[in-house]
């Protein structure tokens, strides 16, 4: 008769011996050495491509395009593909290309991703393939630049497809690349990015188990940081239209200027996340980007436009604040004799990862990079559509280091910056820690 009360200590020497004789049978000791046999194949491959992806990375750089624009991009891309034998949609979110590769083996489906498009920045960085694009973007002849490393993405990806279509044999499941447009948003009054990619079914035939996605970021070239959660936060445009009536500017009582109320709307929206919301709780952002009014200078105008964007770490966080900045543009607007019309534009949630994916990932990252070049990342204010994806499917997003060794990563320029840089030196760590996630989660299965 067993004893009816089993001791701590008893109990947790049962449960150690009945791991170790669970990863001593022959199935689970196959499985590892089959997953371990995959990750040496992919760092014996990824060097390899190193060359190639330095090639396109610089070529794409050389070539940049803006959101919903990006033909030659997703040629380049395209063809790649249709060489590697992969099944290839093209048009899809207007230029978006997706790639499925079916491994010889049955197994879950995995979703990889890059965005593809350029920003509206004209490029101070003296590099030979320095971009001289010029195009027009809301009206204006602007500079074009892979200012948030966007090039460095999709040469990665590419790599990861040719990579993993030489051991598709050996794949114990399918990988889709979705190579995705207009994350920097759309055009005005145009749809795009990943809401669209989504919506033309980028997920679905065959369905996404989940999906992972990098981003460079101005950390140390080659270190990897990784966020269970919350990790970028929500974005959302608005525009507020202050309605005053014009007079002469030497006679400023005879009027109501907008130029001065929305002036004063300015800084009252500066007390939302200064005095109003318990940034403890939740980090938030208001940044008022642009003002235009008046056509000429002694003239007061009937009305002023401001233009910014919200940024929050919650989605009660970016609720209550679309609500404070409507009430607070109205109110100061009323109590100057104006009036001010309101409009927030959602963009996208805030960027989650999937806490227990995640969790069961990173030990991936720590193999590929070395578990000193791995950190815990901290939330951040910038934004992503990549949280769209992840509203649908588990996903896990993360970023790569591209800042030189020997220069500090505080003084690197941002993304978005003229002066934006990537070390190619990073290339590679990319692609072995994309094409091993997709890896490591089709040999591990959709559960653990």
């Amino acid at each position: 008769m067993l004893p009816r009360v089993v001791r701590m200590t008893d109990f947790r020497a049962l449960v150690r011996a009945a791991t170790a004789l669970a990863l001593t049978t022959p199935g689970v000791l196959a499985g590892q050495d089959a997953r371990s046999a995959l990750a040496r194949e992919i760092d014996r491959r990824a060097p390899q491509l190193e060359a190639r992806a330095v090639a396109w990375r610089r070529d794409i750089h050389q070539h940049p395009e803006l959101s919903n624009r990006e033909t030659r991009t997703a040629k380049l891309v395209a063809d790649h593909l249709k060489t590697l034998g992969i099944e290839v949609r093209t048009g899809v979110a207007k230029t978006g290309v997706v790639g499925i590769l079916r491994g010889g083996r049955p197994g879950p489906v995995v979703a990889l991703r890059a965005d593809m498009d350029a920003l509206p920045v004209a490029e101070e960085v003296d590099l030979p393939f320095k971009s001289t694009v010029r195009s027009q973007y809301n009206g204006q002849d602007v500079g074009v630049m892979h200012a948030c490393g966007h090039d460095a993405h999709v040469a990665i990806l590419m790599s990861v497809a040719e990579l993993l279509a030489g051991m598709r044999e050996q794949l114990p499941g399918t990988v889709k690349f979705i190579f995705q447009p207009a994350e920097e948003s759309p055009p005005p009054g145009e749809e795009g990015g990943a809401a669209l990619m989504i919506q033309e079914g980028v997920l679905e035939n065959p369905k996404v188990d989940a999906v992972f996605g990098l981003h460079v970021f101005p950390y140390e070239v080659g270190t990897m940081h990784y966020r269970p959660g919350p990790i970028m936060a929500s974005s959302d445009r608005f525009e507020i239209v202050v309605h005053g009536r014009q007079t002469h500017g030497a006679l400023p009582w005879n009027g109501v200027d907008p130029v001065v109320v929305a002036s004063q709307i300015v800084l009252g929206l500066q007390t939302i996340t200064s005095r109003q919301v318990d940034l403890v709780e939740s980090p938030a952002v208001v940044t008022v980007g642009r003002m235009s009014a008046g056509v000429r200078y002694n003239i007061i105008p009937d009305s002023t436009v401001l233009e910014g964007t919200i940024r929050t770490l919650s989605e009660a966080m970016r609720s209550t604040i679309h609500e404070r900045v409507k009430r607070t543009a109205e109110s100061i607007a009323a109590s100057a004799g104006a009036t001010a019309t309101v409009g927030v534009f959602p963009y996208t949630p805030v960027t989650v990862n999937d806490p227990a994916l995640t969790e069961r990932m990173a030990a991936t990252l720590k193999r590929v990079a070395g578990a000193d070049k791995v950190q815990i990342a901290k939330q951040t204010t910038a934004a992503e559509d990549f949280a769209l994806y992840e509203q649908k499917v588990p996903g896990m997003f993360f970023f790569l280091g591209i800042t030189p060794k020997g220069t500090d990563p505080s003084k690197a320029a941002p993304n978005h910056s003229p002066r934006f840089f990537v070390d190619e030196a990073a290339l590679v760590p990319g692609i072995r820690a994309l094409a091993s996630l997709a890896v490591d989660y089709l040999a591990t299965g959709r559960t653990q």
